[in-house]
């Protein structure tokens, strides 16, 4: 019989961190986003209202903690019925459902994720949530694309080799270097985009220019050879180095002590000691003290780690129920000392592990806790709504990591790194104790935005996130002038309107219900309203306060209408006559006649579009001024394949006269989708 003391979990104290600011070099393709310091101005958003009474959560709305067997027979149960379910959603015959993920809520409501295949082929794109009553009757179906699934052929009549050609030639293309293929290309159907077509799926590997492993995923259509699509398989973060002062580790001992935290899933620490591949070294030693403050010590970047990594795993199983990072009880593992004067972080699927860089002059590992929480929501994110890496719903994938990095540092409560509202506070990359990013006003980091535009999703997601990071600073907090923590805010909004915040407790679980139940792989930011909204309503109710806060903070950042409709004030001017719109016809006007306004239009005008389509994604709509002046509201081939428009854009119309009659135009430029011009709106703030 083993000795019961020859292997046990323990926790330590490791020796303090003098805490101390440093400084580091920008990461390469984040220079620009450092460039500025911080900005100052008045705010646009009138002081923060009264908070909104409170609501209760209904009843039985709020999802239960699962234990890793629970979660298991949810999903045996979800798998043992998936063919009748099939069916019931009328896939066709081909098609079939993988069960990806699970939650179930109080009162018996499961929600489960579905992955498709058709012919026995992976369908990107075709990912889907089903949510069910206790009774079993189907509530709800939220589908990545409404699309039917049904490729004109399987068999591809372009190589392999010319699909890899082409993967190679991307990487290349985007500097990578040493890049091989990873994964030779595989047979898929592409429905992220249009009308489903068999592609290839391909994927570089090497190394990034900046030293990030590369995995870039390479779609071609097979049977012309195009590229349909490519996004990144590695997720990057930043974050600064942490000196949390004396904590607690979960550790094993079994002859000599090492890092792996039994409490935790088995998550490990390992030493890659400048290395850029494989697992590297288990952190061990012949006591339970781990570092002594100076990044000098190897030890002192494991122990940072390690402590990240416990206390995200704590917050998702505390706050939100989910055990680890795909809710099964299983850990992932942490690499420190990432390659040589590395200045990055990121999350990698393939390995299902978090990895961090040393920094300039290898000195400042970004080992944070908001880096940690950062890095493991997106595998968290990769295990559920799957948002890809690229465009809007890269973007909402980044500020997702954002948002939770930035709750997890709350919830941590280290009196050494207090939570706040900025992501790398302790960085001083501007030597003047700018943080890296944020979330109150996303602009002041000099590329970030602060809100939605219909040319977002073209810029690196870094950057595209900002709009979801302001909603979720606005949603949590309002707008106008508050010092939280000892931070100081100024959170103004696009409509020059006020916000008034419903608490970050409120405002976490809402993005992590939305994120879970209703964000699919490609969804944008007008459908990130719209399952938030979803979320809501079922946490708190249509009519409650938190519903109204959710609108409103979503038109703060120009996303739909205020809860109030239009604008949320001012004069407004509508149409509310149906238009067709032709399929892969001509463009169609819907016009508005405004009197009564004295000189030139606002430059905050205020656009409300409602239109019904099965595809968005076809159309292209403008706003035109009576003299002719076309303003683009919403590009040809942007806002995804979700359906129906419904959101306010907001125009800088100051050069128009206010008066005569104003135009809008939709065009419907591909076959197959339909649908019309259900309303829209002008309204003068």
């Amino acid at each position: 019989m083993r000795s019961s003391s020859s292997r046990r979990g323990t926790s330590h104290r490791r020796t303090p961190h003098t805490p101390r600011r440093t400084a580091a070099v920008a990461l390469v393709g984040v220079a620009a986003l450092m460039a500025a310091a911080v900005q100052s101005g008045t705010a646009l958003a009138a002081p923060e209202k009264t908070p909104p009474a409170s609501s209760k959560a209904v009843p039985g709305s709020e999802s239960v903690k699962l234990s890793p067997a629970q979660r298991a027979e949810l999903i045996r149960k979800a798998e043992a019925g998936k063919a009748q379910t099939a069916r019931d959603l009328g896939l066709g015959a081909k098609e079939k459902l993988v069960v990806r993920d699970v939650v179930k809520d109080a009162d018996g409501t499961v929600h489960t994720r579905y992955e498709r295949t058709y012919d026995g082929l992976p369908v990107l794109g075709g990912d889907l949530v089903v949510k069910t009553a206790k009774s079993g009757a189907t509530k709800a179906v939220v589908k990545a694309t409404r699309a039917a699934i049904k490729p004109a052929t399987t068999t591809a009549a372009v190589s392999a080799a010319k699909a890899e050609k082409q993967a190679l030639a991307a990487a290349k293309a985007d500097d990578a270097k040493s890049a091989d293929v990873d994964k030779a290309p595989r047979k898929v159907i592409w429905a992220a985009s249009g009308k489903p077509v068999l592609a290839y799926e391909t994927v570089v590997g090497g190394l990034q220019k900046d030293g990030t492993p590369n995995e870039l995923h390479v779609v071609t259509d097979a049977a012309t050879g195009a590229k349909l699509y490519e996004y990144q398989g590695i997720e990057t973060g930043t974050g600064n180095t942490m000196y949390s002062g004396t904590v607690t580790l979960g550790t094993t001992q079994s002859g000599s002590y090492n890092l792996t935290d039994g409490a935790r899933g088995g998550h490990k620490t390992y030493n890659l000691n400048r290395g850029t591949s494989g697992t590297g070294t288990l952190f061990s030693g012949p006591d339970d003290v781990w570092g002594n403050g100076s990044p000098s010590n190897t030890e002192t970047a494991g122990a940072d780690a390690h402590y990240g990594a416990a206390l995200t795993w704590d917050y998702y199983k505390n706050v939100h129920g989910r055990s680890g990072i795909k809710g099964d009880g299983v850990g992932a593992y942490s690499r420190v000392h990432y390659g040589n004067n590395y200045v990055n972080a990121f999350w990698s699927d393939s390995c299902f592990c978090m990895t961090y860089g040393d920094g300039s002059g290898n000195t400042h590992p970004l080992t944070s806790i908001d880096v940690a929480g950062h890095e493991m929501t997106h595998g968290v994110t990769s295990n559920t709504a799957g948002l890809v890496y690229s465009g809007e719903s890269g973007g909402l994938n980044e500020a997702t990591s954002d948002i939770f990095g930035s709750t997890v540092e709350f919830y941590a409560n280290n009196s050494s790194d207090v939570g706040d509202y900025l992501i790398g506070e302790e960085i001083d990359i501007n030597g003047d104790g700018s943080p890296l990013r944020y979330m109150d006003k996303p602009s002041k980091d000099g590329a970030s935005k602060d809100s939605w535009y219909s040319g977002i999703g073209s810029i690196d997601v870094h950057y595209s996130s900002g709009p979801a990071n302001h909603f979720f600073y606005l949603l949590s907090e309002g707008s106008g002038t508050k010092t939280i923590n000892g931070v100081t805010y100024n959170s103004a909004t696009s409509d020059g309107l006020p916000v008034t915040g419903i608490g970050r407790d409120k405002a976490e679980k809402i993005w992590f219900r939305a994120l879970t139940t209703k964000f699919t792989s490609n969804t944008n930011y007008a459908g990130a309203r719209t399952g938030t909204l979803a979320a809501t309503g079922e946490l708190y109710g249509t009519d409650s306060a938190e519903y109204k806060a959710v609108q409103d903070a979503w038109a703060g950042i120009n996303v739909g209408a205020r809860s109030g409709g239009g604008g949320g004030g001012g004069t407004s001017f509508e149409n509310t006559a149906d238009v067709a719109i032709p399929d892969r016809g001509a463009a169609v006007n819907s016009p508005v006649t405004v009197s009564g306004r004295t000189g030139n239009a606002p430059s905050n005008l205020q656009v409300a579009v409602d239109i019904v389509h099965t595809y968005i994604g076809d159309l292209k709509v403008d706003l035109v001024a009576p003299d002719g002046s076309v303003y683009t509201l919403k590009g040809y081939g942007t806002g995804g394949s979700a359906d129906n428009i419904n959101t306010t854009y907001t125009v800088n119309a100051s050069s128009e006269v206010a008066n005569g009659v104003w135009n809008l135009r939709v065009q419907d430029n591909a076959a197959v989708d339909t649908g019309y011009i259900n309303s829209w709106k002008l309204t003068f703030p």
